[in-house]
C-alpha cells in the first residue's frame, strides 16, 4: 500500500500496473551477516519514483529505506528514536521543534549531510506530489541556522509531525540529485544500500548493494538486498515454496497453512481494518447517508463475525471502531454499539423516512473480485437497501476522494491517534472526501491537537455512535519469513523496516 494506506488500495495498484513475479537473483542465497548475505524479500507494489518529494509508504517503504535514512526513526514499538537528526526538542507550546543533525553522514555521491540539504528535501516534500505531502502542512517554515540545525516553525502544534519524519517525510536525498534529470530512477541517499540501476527491472525487481560508508553499521545486516513484487497471491506463493525469497509480504491470508506448512513463519499484526466508508455524512449526494439514523442500520446489517470468516478467512478481530487497540481513545465497549440485527436496522430506517428502503450507490472494480461486494449487497438488500455499484477499475480510489461516490468498501491502515484524526476524520483529511464538518468533533479534535489525549475517547465515541463509519473487521496482516530470516514486524506500517530483519544465528 503506497501511501493510501490500504489494503484495498495496494492490490489494485499491483493488478493495475500487471506487475510479473520475478524472483531476481539474490534467493537462492543464504542470508549472512552484512559482509555478504542476500536478503531477497517479496512486495505487493513497487515504487512509483524514487523522487523522494513523490515517495509513498506503507508497502512501499522497504524501497525507499533501503537508500535514504530518515530525520528520525521508528521503532517496532511505536516509539520514535533518533536518526539523521540525533537530537529533537519542542518548545513549550510545540510550535518550533529544532532537529540537530549528525555530522559524520555522507551520501552516496559523497557530498555531507547538512542543515541546507534537510531544509531542501523538506520543502520539496512539501511542495511535492506525494499522497503525504499533507503530512507536513502545519509546518510554516523551515530554517537552518547552520550546518547541523534545522529548524520548523508550526503554525499549530501537530502531534504527528515526529512520526511523519520517520516516514516518507523525512526522508532525505543529496542535493545535487534534487535536480537531476534521472532522480525518478535513480535515488542517491545515505542509506545502507544503493540501487544497482543495472540490474533492476523498474516495477519488477530492484536490487540493491551495501553501501561501504554507511555510517550506522548496527543497521545494515545483510550485503544485498532483493525487493522482487509479486503482483498476486500466487506468485508470492510460488516464491515461498521454491526458496526464492526469504520474506514476503502476503496479500491474502489464503495460504497461511500451506506456508507454515513448508518451515515459514507468519509474523502478524493487525494494522488494517475494512468495512463502508459512510463519507458523504452531510447527505450532499445521497439524503439517506446524511441521516444517522440510517447511517446505524447499516451498521446493524453487517454479521461481521460471518463477513470476516468469508472475507478475511477468519483471520482478525471484528470492530466497529476506526481507532486501534493501541490509541488512547480505544474503548472495547464501542464494539458491542451495533450487533447483527437487520429487524431492527429495518426499524430504524423506517424511523429516519426510509421504510421502503433506498438505493445507494458504490464503486467496485473486478480487480478485487466479486465476492466481497456480492455480500456487502446482500446483507444491505435484507434491510431494504439497493446497493448498484459502479465498476471503476483501477480508478478506485481516484474516484472514491473525487469524490464520486457517498460510500465504498475500503481497507484503511488505523494510524495513531493524531495521524488517524488527520487521515480520515478532520475536515481537511484525504480519507474525508466531502470534507464533512462536526462542530462537537472539531472541538474535540482542538483540544486532542494540544495535547488533551483524553479527548481521543470522547471522539471515538462520537464518531461510532453517529456511525461516520462501518467497520467490518481488522484484518490480520502477515509476513512470511523462511527458517534462516527473522522480523520484528511494525505495528504502524504494513511491511517491516528493513532494519528489522536479521539472519538467524
Amino acid at each position: 500500500m503506497f501511501r493510501w494506506k490500504a489494503t484495498a488500495a495496494a492490490a489494485i495498484t499491483v493488478a493495475a500496473l500487471a506487475l510479473a513475479g520475478c524472483a531476481g537473483d539474490g534467493g537462492g542465497d543464504a542470508p549472512g551477516d552484512s559482509s555478504g548475505g542476500t536478503l531477497t524479500l517479496g512486495a505487493i507494489v513497487a515504487p512509483q519514483t524514487f523522487d523522494p518529494a513523490g515517495a509513498q509508504w506503507g508497502n512501499a517503504a522497504p524501497f525507499y529505506q533501503a537508500v535514504f535514512d530518515t530525520l528520525l526513526l521508528m521503532k517496532p514499538d511505536g516509539s520514535v528514536e533518533p536518526m539523521l537528526a540525533s537530537k529533537y526538542a519542542y518548545n513549550d507550546d510545540k510550535t518550533v521543534l529544532t532537529l540537530t543533525l549528525r555530522d559524520d553522514v555522507t551520501f552516496t555521491d559523497g557530498s555531507k549531510l547538512t542543515a541546507a540539504v534537510v531544509k531542501k528535501n523538506l520543502e520539496r516534500f512539501q511542495k511535492g506530489t506525494s499522497p503525504d505531502a499533507s503530512t507536513l502542512s502545519e509546518v510554516k517554515s523551515i530554517e537552518a541556522p547552520d550546518d547541523t540545525t534545522v529548524v520548523l516553525t508550526l503554525k499549530a502544534p501537530d502531534p504527528a509531525l515526529l512520526n511523519n519524519l520517520t516516514r516518507d517525510a523525512g526522508l532525505v536525498a543529496s542535493e545535487k540529485s534534487l535536480t537531476a534529470s534521472d532522480i525518478a530512477t535513480n535515488p542517491v541517499g545515505s542509506g545502507p544500500y544503493e540501487l544497482d540501476t543495472k540490474d533492476t527491472v523498474t516495477g519488477t525487481s530492484y536490487t540493491y548493494t551495501k553501501n561501504p560508508d554507511y555510517w550506522n553499521k548496527s543497521l545494515q545486516h545483510y550485503g544485498k538486498l532483493v525487493i522482487n513484487v509479486y503482483g498476486d497471491a500466487t506468485s508470492a506463493l510460488n516464491a515461498i515454496k521454491s526458496g526464492e525469497a526469504n520474506g514476503v509480504k502476503l496479500i491474502n491470508n489464503d495460504s497461511l497453512s500451506e506456508i507454515e506448512a513448508a518451515g515459514w513463519t507468519i509474523n502478524k499484526n493487525e494494522l488494517d481494518f475494512e468495512g463502508i466508508m459512510l463519507y458523504d455524512r452531510g447527505g450532499q449526494m445521497n439524503k439517506a447517508i446524511g441521516n444517522v439514523k440510517v447511517r446505524q442500520a447499516i451498521n446493524m446489517a453487517f454479521d461481521r463475525a460471518a463477513l470476516l470468516k468469508t472475507i478475511g478467512s477468519g483471520y482478525g478481530t471484528v470492530t466497529e471502531q476506526v481507532f486501534p487497540k493501541s490509541s488512547a481513545g480505544f474503548d472495547a465497549a464501542l464494539d458491542s454499539t451495533y450487533k447483527y440485527d437487520p429487524a431492527g436496522a429495518k426499524q430504524l430506517l423506517a424511523e429516519a423516512g426510509y421504510p421502503n428502503g433506498f438505493t445507494l450507490e458504490m464503486p467496485s472494480t473486478s480487480l478485487l473480485g466479486a465476492s466481497t461486494f456480492n455480500l456487502l449487497a446482500e446483507q444491505l438488500k435484507d434491510i431494504g437497501i439497493t446497493v448498484k455499484y459502479t465498476d471503476v477499475g483501477t480508478n478506485y480510489i481516484t474516484d472514491m476522494l473525487a469524490p464520486k461516490f457517498p460510500a465504498a468498501f475500503m481497507a484503511l491502515e488505523q494510524n495513531p491517534d493524531w495521524q488517524l484524526i488527520q487521515f480520515m476524520i478532520s475536515p481537511t483529511a484525504t480519507w474525508n472526501p466531502f470534507h464533512y464538518s462536526d462542530e462537537a468533533a472539531n472541538a474535540l479534535i482542538s483540544k486532542i491537537q494540544t495535547g488533551d489525549t483524553a479527548a481521543v475517547k470522547d471522539l471515538n465515541t462520537l464518531v461510532v455512535q453517529q456511525a461516520w463509519f462501518a467497520p467490518l473487521f481488522r484484518i490480520q496482516g502477515s509476513f512470511a519469513t523462511d527458517d534462516r530470516t527473522k522480523v520484528t514486524v511494525l505495528n504502524t506500517n504494513a511491511f517491516p523496516a528493513i532494519y528489522d530483519f536479521t539472519p538467524k544465528s
